[in-house]
């Protein structure tokens, strides 16, 4: 009841974003009447979460400077929220990982996933007490679990539990925004806890186990969502197009220097050092296309949450994919 009444909620956002969306977008005035593109004119509106730290990426790498186009910037807990924003038309683009564009799309927004990279399996973690009688994913049932609704750590949860026997409703899920399960971890109100980095590695650094990380269990990659209003605009698309080749170098960057990322993100993002040090050390950052292999994967997510009935509706993700930006890793 509580899944059907999100999406009756996410629906009549749609539809009131959809109304309130016209010919006026702001990013219109950056086609030029001869139809080629003037970006000095596009303003790019960017979701970003603490576990991304996109916006320290971009400025950290330097790949922030002299951008041909402006970029806004807001702040979300997780991938949900900022995907019900791209699909409200408050934000354009932003990172997520791999539920949160089910979820969306399940609720029929106007989101497409345009580009793919792979994080790895080691940041996505089930995180107990250190003094937890738990060891094995088997000992769960009945256990009081830690989740965001919607979240790659969902996904990831749905997927230790049916590999070990176990079905959603062997446990008592706890749907909570990261800072409010980590506290809940931390006092004993759950019993264990799903998540990502760097909450895995903050939690790992405040004493607690990681009973069981991604391996074996998720394709570990994560995407980039933009709202189809900003695809259909000629301007905007191009934007997006050179702020996913300004990512992709950025991620790059910060692979080969993690401990001057980590110095200097902690500093904008508030995240300890130590923290984002082990976050992006076991982070892979992979860039790819958006080929038949990764849609599949990304069905098989779609489908495992409509076997659980944790969606409304089945979801084809191919009409949820935009591929345009593929030609990126052609040669």
């Amino acid at each position: 009841m509580i899944t059907r009444r999100l999406f009756a909620a996410l629906a009549v956002t749609a539809a009131l974003a959809t109304a309130a969306c016209g010919s006026g977008d702001a990013n219109d005035k950056g086609v030029r009447a001869d139809g080629s593109v003037d970006l000095t004119q596009v303003t790019l509106r960017i979701g970003d979460q603490k576990a991304n730290a996109l916006q320290a990426l971009l400025d950290v790498s330097g790949e922030a400077k002299d951008l041909p186009y402006k970029l806004e910037w807001a702040q979300f807990t997780a991938g949900p929220p900022l995907l019900e924003a791209i699909n409200a038309g408050s934000i354009d683009l932003g990172g997520v990982g791999n539920a949160p564009p089910v979820f969306a799309a399940a609720a029929k927004s106007q989101i497409k996933i345009v580009s793919a990279y792979t994080t790895g399996f080691q940041g996505q973690g089930i995180v107990v007490p250190a003094a937890s009688a738990i060891r094995d994913p088997k000992e769960l049932r009945g256990k009081k679990i830690a989740v965001t609704k919607g979240s790659s750590a969902h996904y990831h949860l749905l997927q230790v539990l049916a590999k070990n026997g176990l079905s959603f409703g062997d446990i008592e899920p706890q749907y909570l925004q990261p800072a409010d399960a980590l506290a809940a971890l931390s006092t004993g109100r759950v019993d264990a806890w799903a998540v990502w980095d760097p909450y895995v590695a903050q939690a790992e650094q405040q004493g607690n186990r990681v009973l069981v990380n991604g391996e074996g269990y998720v394709r570990g990659d994560s995407f980039y969502v933009a709202g189809t209003k900003a695809l259909e605009n000629k301007a905007s698309s191009a934007a997006i197009r050179d702020l996913l080749l300004r990512i992709a170098r950025a991620q790059a960057w910060i692979k080969a220097n993690p401990e001057a990322w980590a110095q200097e993100s902690s500093k904008i993002t508030g995240v300890p050092y130590e923290v984002t040090l082990v976050a992006v050390k076991r982070a892979v950052y992979q860039h790819h296309s958006l080929d038949a292999a990764t849609i599949a994967g990304e069905q098989e997510v779609a489908d495992a949450f409509a076997a659980a009935d944790l969606v409304p509706r089945k979801v084809d993700i191919t009409e949820f994919v935009d591929t345009r930006f593929n030609d990126r890793f052609t040669a």
